[in-house]
């Protein structure tokens, strides 16, 4: 059969179900961040353990200043990942501008998360800022993946100027409350037709195998995986929630009624006299 999104099935095995962004296919929908790991050995153990094969890193907090300090970079394998550049920190456009510059720089790549947050205390992303900045960005040559909140506008916008994808909350970074913006979250992959990546907030497995059961493409995790007390293990944990997520959605969920149904028939029941 052919799913809504046009993954084909034989029935129960998955064919080829590569998540494609910009062209590119990643055989994991298991995004993974950088920050907040106790140490930089968990951090790089987690994300072996998580299957991803694109990793988040801040620009902002790299010591650019202090060149023979070792950071986060020195323990990732440039050959193994996608290294993704965010601009994490940044208040403005123009910040923004500036960040993702300067990581095309250092990286050699022109693939950004783009990230405008100006408050402080919630971290809730600027949707006028990310909007105008993707457009500077855009016509620039990078490859955009804005992080937004659970905004059907403004997610139809960005991807109408170009974004590689569009990237909902699922409720505030690192709050780890799960998915509380899923009725706008299934309204952007409804009308999407670039990849959507349920990002921020997300506290357990379950929570990722639902942003891939209600259609997301994938998800990123940082803070539930390097906060939890054991990262690798949690890391593994996030691996095989999106995994199932992404199975229940292709298999197709029955759907669901007010009152009880039976699974086995009635009819020919043997009864007592």
């Amino acid at each position: 059969m052919e799913s809504e999104r046009g993954t084909l099935m034989d029935g129960t095995t998955m064919i080829d179900d590569p998540l494609i962004i910009a062209g590119r296919e990643f055989r994991s929908r298991l995004i993974v961040g950088t920050g907040k790991y106790r140490t930089m050995e968990e951090m790089r153990d987690a994300i072996e353990a998580s299957g991803a094969e694109m990793v988040t890193v801040a620009i902002r907090r790299l010591p650019l200043d202090r060149p023979d300090e070792e950071n986060l970079m020195d323990h990732l394998d440039w050959g193994r990942y996608t290294i993704l550049p965010n601009t994490a920190g940044c208040r403005t456009v123009d910040e923004a501008l500036f960040t993702a510059r300067l990581a095309r720089e250092l990286t050699g790549s022109t693939w950004v998360k783009l990230e405008v947050i100006p408050d402080p205390q919630y971290l809730l992303p600027d949707p006028i800022a990310t909007l105008q900045a993707a457009e500077q960005l855009i016509r620039e040559g990078f490859v955009v993946l804005p992080y937004i909140h659970a905004d059907p506008i403004l997610a139809r916008r960005l991807e109408e100027i170009g974004c590689a994808t569009v990237m909902p909350l699922g409720s505030p970074i690192g709050s780890g409350r799960g998915i509380f913006t899923r009725e706008e979250i299934e309204i952007i992959i409804e009308r999407a037709s670039v990849p959507v990546v349920v990002d921020a907030g997300l506290g357990a497995p379950s929570d990722a195998s639902l942003a891939l059961e209600i259609g997301a493409d994938a998800v990123l995790v940082n803070s539930a995986i390097a906060q939890a007390k054991d990262p690798v293990a949690m890391a593994e944990g996030f691996r095989l929630g999106v995994e199932a997520g992404r199975k229940a959605y292709l298999a197709g969920r029955i759907a669901r009624k007010e009152l009880a149904e039976a699974s086995s028939p009635l009819e020919g029941v043997a009864r007592p006299a």
